[in-house]
């Protein structure tokens, strides 16, 4: 009897091995589209699918279920009839004919990072954390899909990102280094892709490392590119204006675009940049445009519900730019939106609010995180600002409101009164940003990670009180979605791994 029960188990534990085994080695072969042989899959596209002229792929950076569900859930608060929930309001890619899903790990972690996820989604494999189209070895080098479009079809080429055009998402599209924080060499990747058109954040380590080599902007001027960097100059760009470096003219933290909550009148939107390279790309051979949402991965690091929300709507706006020249070319373009992972652990619901979400509360949010950093607490440090003065503040930007406030007991602001045990939480947050000490204890960390305390403890109230919660100041391993519309959108249907995303439109383009 124990003999058999023995075979079994060992049959069975044979078995698993030999799923795995195949799990593991159909990873690593070129299948162009999740579930079915190559063979067979080449000729289904050959004959069922258009291969698309217009590319256009959307990736919100930290951008898994939660934050695009946020986001529509937030909306639909917003026009709430009273005490009756009319639902949420959709955001535009929500409505795309095909919806899939795709695993997010890579070779390190179940939790990846941004270099590694955007190598799966630009070539097909897997790497560790923090490498850039390079194996787990750093000696072979992948070509990405829009280097094999820019060669194999003479398409144009555009990469639009809301932070530095040289941070990981952006570099999967054209450079291949061993780390993503090679800037500088990424910089010169840039420089020698010949794309079309790139345009956000401007680039980190200008004169590499330790400051002391030539500008990468200057290298790009003779290279042949127009670099710009007011909205007068970006405007003035025509189709034969060549090769263009937008560099947004209001740069924010760390030299990105603002956060959404945070942008001026008449400073230009994600979508302003998209509508652009539309303008410039056209053309008759056609063109790949990547377009990245890179601050909603920024918010979700620093549990800021608020400018996640704002930022993932800035996308969807994007989105709906590419959603108009679609509707000129329905069938010749192909718009797919997806993320690289799940940044912050964000969830709908929260144990303080039990079943109760009260989303409207962040339209009080009136700027981000960072904003408030720059603007605001770095002052209180300067001068030593008194705790009844900050509070005016935290209730003019987030709309949260101290109990002896006068406002307190007005019944509308009652969502919006801190409870003892909030109002202590703020006042210790307050008393370590004011004393400029550390973060170093394990407790310190969860409740604040690497952010300024008070900010960060504003965030988690606002959240908290409208029924939202972070779980982590780090990414995730959640899958993301893929939303597809247009010619070959039938490729991306069904639950795959990230790097079926290059199969797919690799098959679909026709590139080798």
């Amino acid at each position: 009897m124990l003999k058999k029960v023995l075979l079994s188990v060992l049959c069975c534990a044979l078995s698993v091995a030999a799923i795995l085994g195949g799990v593991s080695a159909l990873a690593k072969t070129d299948v162009p589209v999740p579930g079915v042989e190559a063979a067979e899959t080449a000729a289904w596209a050959q004959n069922t699918a258009q291969s698309p002229k217009y590319v256009f792929l959307f990736i919100g950076d930290g951008m898994s279920y939660p934050q695009f569900q946020t986001a529509a859930d937030y909306l639909g608060a917003l026009e709430q009839e009273g005490d009756i929930l009319t639902g949420s309001k959709s955001l535009s890619f929500m409505q795309f004919p095909v919806a899939g899903s795709a695993n997010t790990f890579d070779s390190t972690s179940f939790c990846p990072d941004s270099a590694s996820t955007a190598t799966s989604i630009a070539t097909g494999y897997k790497t560790h954390s923090g490498v850039i189209n390079m194996d787990e070895t750093r000696t072979i080098s992948y070509e990405t899909i829009a280097e094999k479009l820019k060669a194999q079809r003479e398409f144009k080429i555009g990469i639009i990102s809301s932070v530095n055009l040289n941070h990981a998402i952006p570099a999967a599209f054209y450079a291949h280094q061993a780390s993503r924080n090679s800037y500088y060499e990424i910089g010169l990747e840039l420089i020698g892709s010949g794309f079309d058109y790139f345009a956000g954040g401007g680039l980190k380590q200008v004169t590499g490392a330790q400051g002391n080599q030539e500008s990468l902007y200057d290298l790009a001027e003779k290279a042949g590119y127009q670099v710009v960097t007011t909205q007068k100059e970006a405007a003035a760009l025509a189709k034969d204006s060549g090769k263009a470096i937008v560099i947004g003219e209001t740069l924010a933290d760390s030299d990105s675009l603002s956060y959404d909550n945070d942008r001026e009148e008449g400073e230009w939107a994600l979508k302003d940049y998209v509508a652009q390279a539309i303008d410039l790309l056209d053309n008759e051979n056609g063109f790949f445009l990547m377009v990245e949402g890179g601050k909603i991965d920024w918010a979700c690091h620093a549990n800021d519900a608020g400018s996640t929300i704002a930022d993932t709507i800035a996308l969807d706006e994007a989105v709906r730019e590419a959603l108009g020249f679609y509707a000129a070319h329905p069938d010749e373009t192909l718009i797919l939106v997806t993320g690289d992972h799940e940044t912050g652990g964000l969830t709908i619901g929260y144990a303080g609010t039990d079943y109760d979400t009260y989303l409207a509360n962040l339209k009080n949010q009136k700027i981000s995180y960072a904003r408030f950093d720059s603007d605001y607490v770095a002052g209180y440090k300067a001068n030593k600002t008194p705790l009844n003065e900050v509070l005016r503040d935290v209730k003019e930007c987030f709309g949260l409101i101290a109990p002896n406030d006068p406002d307190a007991a007005n019944a509308e602001n009652a969502n919006l009164v801190l409870t003892s045990y909030e109002y202590s939480r703020l006042v210790s947050a307050y008393n370590k940003t004011m004393s400029g000490e550390a973060v170093t204890s394990e407790e310190e960390y969860l409740l604040y990670g690497s952010y300024e305390p008070l900010t960060v403890t504003i965030t988690h109230i606002l959240n908290n009180k409208s029924g939202i919660n972070f779980a982590s100041y780090a990414h995730t391993g959640l899958p993301v979605a893929v939303f597809a519309q247009g010619a070959g959108q039938e490729l991306f249907e069904g639950y795959y791994d990230n790097t079926d995303i290059y199969k797919a439109m690799a098959s679909l383009l026709s590139v080798r």
